[in-house]
C-alpha cells in the first residue's frame, strides 16, 4: 500500500497572530538593522569625503593643506611630544590669505577629521593664544587667494597691539599667570614693515589697554630679548 508523502507547509503569521513578545523582538531587530545601516552608511560617506579631501593636501597653499598643517600643530611632533606647536599654528594662520579662505579651511578640517577646527583650537590653546589667533584672522581681507600684503591701518595696528598683549602672561600655573610668549612678540616685530608702524601700534595699545607698550615690553622681556626685538626694529625704515 502506498503511503502518501507529507508536504511541508510554510507557516504564515497574520499580523494579528504575532504575540506581543514577537512584535517587540521584530521591532527592535528592525530598528537595529536600520540604525546600523545608517551609521555604516554615514561612516562610509565620511571616509570617502576624508579620502577625497586628503588628496588635496598635496597641493601647496590649498585649504586642505592648511587644515592638515593646523591638525599637525595640534598633535605636535616636537621632541618632547606634548602640547600644541603654537609657532607652527601661528605660521599657518598667518599664511591663510583671507577670511573666506579661512572659512574654507574650517570646512576642510571638518571633512578630514570630522571635528570642529574652532573647538579644537579653543581646547588646545590658552585663552591668550586663542585670542592671538583671532586677532591675526581679524586683519585679513574678506576675500582673496593671493599672498597677503600687510595694509597699514588702524585695524592692523589694533591687531598687533592685541597680539602683543596676548603674548604677555600667556602661560599659567594654576590661576597665576607667568612668562611671555617671546616667539609671538618676535613674529609681530618681524611683520611690522617700519619703525613708524611700531609707534602707531604703541598708540593703539595705549588706547585699548591704557598701558604703555614700551614699559610693558621692558617688564615682560629679559634684557637680551629686549635687545633682540629692537635690533629687528632698528633695521627697518623709519617710514
Amino acid at each position: 500500500m502506498r503511503v502518501p508523502m507529507k508536504t511541508t507547509e510554510t507557516i504564515h503569521h497574520h499580523e494579528d497572530e504575532f504575540t506581543l513578545e514577537e512584535k517587540i523582538k521584530y521591532g527592535i531587530l528592525g530598528v537595529l538593522v536600520i540604525g546600523g545601516s545608517f551609521f555604516i552608511g554615514r561612516s562610509l560617506i565620511r571616509r570617502a569625503r576624508a579620502t577625497g579631501e586628503e588628496k588635496k593636501t598635496y597641493e601647496e597653499g590649498s585649504t586642505a593643506t592648511y587644515a592638515k598643517q593646523i591638525k599637525m600643530a595640534f598633535e605636535n611632533d616636537m621632541w618632547w611630544g606634548w602640547g600644541t606647536d603654537e609657532d607652527a599654528l601661528r605660521r599657518t594662520i598667518i599664511a591663510i590669505p583671507s577670511k573666506e579662505e579661512f572659512r574654507k579651511v574650517i570646512h576642510s578640517y571638518q571633512k578630514l577629521y570630522a571635528r570642529s577646527l574652532m573647538a579644537d583650537m579653543k581646547s588646545d590653546l590658552t585663552t591668550s593664544e586663542y585670542n592671538e589667533m583671532l586677532a591675526i584672522i581679524s586683519t585679513k581681507p574678506e576675500r582673496g587667494t593671493a599672498p597677503i600684503k600687510i595694509q597699514l591701518s588702524a585695524l592692523q595696528f589694533q591687531a598687533w597691539a592685541k597680539r602683543l598683549r596676548s603674548a604677555f602672561n600667556v602661560n599659567t600655573w594654576g590661576f597665576l599667570p607667568y612668562g611671555t610668549d617671546e616667539d609671538a612678540v618676535k613674529t609681530v616685530f618681524m611683520e611690522m614693515p617700519t619703525q613708524s608702524a611700531f609707534w602707531e601700534t604703541a598708540t593703539a595699545y595705549k588706547n585699548l589697554y591704557g598701558d604703555d607698550l614700551m614699559s610693558d615690553l621692558k617688564g615682560e622681556l629679559e634684557f637680551y630679548e629686549w635687545a633682540e626685538m629692537f635690533s629687528i626694529l632698528e633695521k627697518k625704515p623709519k617710514q
